[in-house]
């Protein structure tokens, strides 16, 4: 998953065409999808939109779907734009160059004959993230090498392996252990034996240990990932490489025919989707990838089950509830925390707002899913389903309210149940901090007032950014001309006092003859 902001587009610079915040780009799915998308290295691109005060500019364009930075992934192409056959060439042979230097295949032939090697023999590269088989060992001789990697450590290759800490492109954080047992241990309840791990990798490592290690256990896991390091772990029918974001097979069509065969066993009885996308993702090309991935698994049920859904478990914020419920109303909330080993801040036991606000979003009825009494969580019978302990009860809004496990308080005046801090304007006429801008529309910018746009996108912040970036400018110029100066200054101080130096001796010659 990635950090917590929404996700920026790659885009090109000139033309004035980068983008200054999320809310003023959207992405746009093409009426006519028989027009392929241009394709980056991570696979078909994805058409956007600059949206400025609410109305879309006349020219939109192509730009990587997972890369929000143009260091990590420089694409950008004009919906309009006709490129000659040598940019096109020049392109296909940029895009082989930045593919993993080895294939899906050898990949796993490599894995076959690692474990075969004795565990002195077994070593790995960190530097290179890489498995090594004695004939790399020269190339990497110079190289932090691990040796004696034990069968433990190739179970459980996200703890050998280094995460990916680049926010603005595929920041790798990863489940801690007390939401993996969870997770692992609520699927036999529910009477699930399958798990289509999509970008969830430590979660499929869970699994795939407790079914080697108990013979009672028969859930199946299959990991989607973007992440091609993983290919070194796992053969081709339990990982395949795969961009969440724009539902491409890295493999081609033997990968997606491994996922669909998964989803479609036992004609599609058993199976789960449990995802875990970067949080720096827009929520609508996760949810029309999320809908291809379960039509998919439709195909295989008969007329009968028509009306069933794959049930999904999506772990997102809480703050992105009404974005998800608008793809998916069958959706809810659970009030379980989701936390993060390598998080500073998403972990369990915070409180107040240091809290985790990750949750799981599903559409298995919650009174199904039972939240371990130990770490606090209860059954509420009026609700029926189980909430956080702070979470109470609402006899006015006939619910447990609170979104992000602390206590809300119910405001008469607005109606419903409101976070603690906030407090009732009379002159907003609904609740808000209490240092809040007085006077400033419920709806629209609370920057100008103007109703047709939001705050991000308002003209008074993009002319205050610009002059922000003038003034910056003019600094660096004013900087770099007194740096030149100084080094100029030096400069002829140093030539002056040669000269005098040459002076002096040249008198103390004449002096001496």
């Amino acid at each position: 998953m990635a950090a917590p902001r929404e996700w920026l587009g790659a885009v090109e610079e000139e033309g004035n065409s980068g983008l200054q915040g999320s809310s003023g780009v959207e992405v746009v799915f093409p009426s006519d999808p028989a027009t392929p998308a241009p394709v980056c290295p991570h696979g078909p691109t994805l058409l956007f939109v600059k949206v400025n005060q609410g109305k879309e500019e006349s020219r939109r364009f192509y730009a990587c779907s997972a890369c929000r930075d143009r260091k990590d992934c420089n694409f950008f192409q004009w919906e309009d734009e006709k490129l000659s056959e040598a940019r096109l060439a020049a392109r296909e042979a940029h895009n082989r160059r930045c593919q993993p230097p080895l294939s899906r295949t050898q990949c796993a032939e490599r894995y076959l004959k690692f474990i075969e090697l004795p565990l002195a023999e077994r070593r790995f590269c960190q530097r290179c993230q890489q498995l090594l088989l004695p004939d790399d060992w020269e190339k990497h001789r110079e190289h932090w090498v691990v040796g004696n990697i034990s069968a433990g450590q190739l179970g459980r290759p996200s703890q050998l392996l280094r995460p990916l800490e680049n926010k603005k492109t595929n920041a790798q954080y990863l489940f801690a252990e007390r939401t993996c047992h969870f997770l692992v241990d609520l699927l036999p309840a529910l009477g699930l034996t399958r798990v289509l791990c999509v970008g969830t990798p430590r979660l499929h490592e869970l699994i795939r240990l407790k079914a080697s290690g108990d013979e009672k256990s028969n859930i199946k896991s299959l990991l989607l990932d973007i992440d091609f390091r993983y290919s070194q772990f796992y053969m081709e029918d339990s990982f395949c490489r795969y961009n969440m974001f724009n539902h491409h097979f890295f493999d081609g069509k033997a990968a997606l025919e491994v996922c669909r065969t998964f989803l479609q066993e036992d004609k599609g009885e058993g199976v789960i989707m449990v995802t875990d996308p970067p949080f720096g993702g827009l929520v609508e090309p996760l949810a029309v990838t999320f809908k291809k991935l379960i039509a998919m698994w439709k195909e295989g049920q008969s007329q009968d089950s028509s009306h069933k859904e794959l049930p999904v478990f999506w772990i997102f914020p809480y703050f992105f509830e009404s974005r998800i419920r608008q793809f998916f109303p069958s959706f809810c909330m659970l009030d379980y925390q989701v936390d993060y080993d390598n998080h500073a801040l998403y972990k369990h036991g915070k409180t107040g707002r240091k809290q985790s606000p990750v949750r799981i979003f599903t559409n298995i009825p919650p009174s199904k899913i039972i939240l371990p009494s130990e770490e606090g969580y209860r059954f509420c019978p009026l609700c029926q389903r189980y909430v956080s302990l702070e979470n109470q009860h609402c006899e006015h809004c006939n619910s447990c309210t609170s979104k992000d496990g602390r206590k809300w308080n119910h405001c008469f005046l607005c109606k419903k149940c409101v976070k603690p801090s906030w407090i009732h304007c009379s002159l907003c006429g609904h609740c808000a901090l209490p240092d809040h801008s007085c006077g400033a529309p419920k709806d629209g910018c609370f920057i100008c007032g103007e109703l047709d746009h939001k705050r991000s996108t308002c003209p008074q912040i993009t002319a205050s950014k610009k002059v922000i970036r003038a003034v910056r400018k003019q600094k660096q110029r004013k900087s770099k001309k007194t740096k030149m100066e100084t080094v100029k200054e030096q400069s002829m101080n140093h030539t002056s006092v040669t000269r005098k130096k040459k002076r002096r001796e040249r008198a103390h010659q004449y002096l001496c003859s």
